[in-house]
């Protein structure tokens, strides 16, 4: 016999095998790390499960889960550059930058990625590489549609420029 627990749980079971994998690559597409993605994903559909009863009844569950692993994401940013910092206190770091790299040679959409600040990051990631919505995007993200559109269109421009001018919609994932 069934209980409402039973059911519960046989329902984020199905909610966790439908959006697993791309919750895990959109975490890494956010912060560049395989490892660090899956463990993001995990981690996201744990405080999902401690909320499940509310996610299930929240119009789209899926933005839901996104914009969980968006938070997620940005607080280990937050913390990877903390601690960069921290280190950077006690190491004398020699420049190994030289001073005019070519960088369309051997920077990758990855590392383009990387370097814009995160809600462009994630609004291109979202737009393009899963081929979300405005309106989706934003309900992700907890931010509005025009804030939506003005951060990708600006995130488009400036992997645009990282890129060396290649049309940076089409490396990411499809749109433009």
């Amino acid at each position: 016999m069934g209980t409402s627990t039973d059911d519960a749980a046989t329902e984020f079971h199905a909610f966790f095998e439908r959006h697993y994998a791309d919750l895990a690559r959109f975490a890494h597409l956010l912060t560049g790390e395989a490892d660090a993605a899956d463990d993001l994903a995990a981690d996201a559909l744990l405080a999902l499960w401690h909320r499940w009863d509310r996610v299930r009844a929240a119009d789209h569950p899926a933005a839901y889960a996104r914009g969980v692993v968006a938070n997620l994401a940005r607080s280990r940013v937050r913390s990877a550059v903390r601690e960069r910092r921290r280190v950077a206190l006690f190491w004398d770091r020699r420049s190994d930058r030289c001073d005019d790299p070519d960088i369309p040679a051997v920077v990758d959409v990855q590392e383009a990625l990387r370097r814009l600040p995160f809600r462009k990051r994630a609004c291109v990631v979202l737009r393009h590489a899963f081929d979300l919505s405005e309106r989706e995007t934003a309900l992700a993200l907890g931010v509005s549609v025009g804030t939506v559109k003005s951060q990708t269109s600006k995130g488009l421009a400036q992997l645009e420029r990282l890129l060396g001018g290649r049309a940076a919609s089409h490396l990411v994932g499809g749109r433009k």
